[in-house]
């Protein structure tokens, strides 16, 4: 599809209780530059029981962009991403978590490699440069680099941040890809399988702001899920 034939964009948000945050992000999602595109948003819910079904269908009674989706059981980020991939009917689809880590006012950033005809695929990475990031875990952010490396590695790829949120894609290229990882290991698999395709997508990179959160805020991400995406890695790069 060309670009000027892009008119839509699908917003994929898995949750898993976030309660705390879920209400102002989908009004921040709501508000947020698309660049002219028409605004679907997927909220996957994965099961919460904090309360979040219950902010969901309030939002959604203001917002008739906005559509709801439940697992039955928690199943996990990869998991509610298949779901909300599935259900997308934009020309780009864009994830977005459920907390405020990640600031949809970067959406015109995001989206100008594709809409400038580009890009296929965009990723928005932490460590490239950018305003503003909030200074936390250090060997967080050692462990994000050094999965990074092995992927590129693995990937021949050059990305500086392989497990950001911010992943954009021309809708085509992420519904072509079959989907295995249920947990955190989709970051890992969806940049291996990208790089297998053939003609390669053409990737791009921008720097995003990173407003990261504490465990105790909620964060969810633990050292088995590193241990988990070095599996991925090595899974989906040698064996398609």
């Amino acid at each position: 599809m060309s670009e000027s034939k892009l008119k839509t964009i699908s917003i994929v948000i898995p949750c898993f209780n976030e309660v705390e945050t879920l209400e102002e992000l989908i009004e921040h999602v709501t508000r947020a530059d698309t660049s002219g595109l028409t605004k679907e948003i997927i909220v996957v819910d994965d099961a919460s029981t904090d309360g979040s079904p219950e902010v969901l269908a309030r939002v959604a009674a203001r917002h008739p962009e906005l559509r709801c989706l439940r697992h039955g059981r928690n199943r996990g980020k990869g998991a509610a991403l298949h779901t909300g991939f599935i259900a997308a009917t934009g020309d780009i689809v864009l994830v977005q978590d459920a907390d405020l880590e990640y600031d949809p006012a970067e959406y015109p950033i995001l989206l100008a490699p594709i809409l400038g005809g580009k890009a296929d695929v965009v990723y928005g990475s932490r460590f490239r440069s950018s305003s503003e990031v909030r200074i936390l875990y250090f060997w967080h952010s050692v462990g994000n680099k050094f999965l990074t490396l092995i992927s590129n590695a693995f990937t021949n790829l050059n990305l500086s941040d392989m497990e950001t949120c911010y992943k954009v894609f021309r809708r085509e290229i992420i519904q072509k890809i079959t989907l295995r990882e249920e947990r955190f290991g989709f970051e890992p698999e969806i940049t291996a399988k990208l790089s297998h395709l053939r003609p390669l997508p053409r990737i791009y990179e921008v720097g995003i702001r990173y407003h990261g959160r504490t465990y105790e805020q909620g964060k969810k991400i633990t050292w088995k899920d590193g241990v988990r995406a070095i599996y991925c890695i090595v899974r989906y790069s040698l064996f398609r």
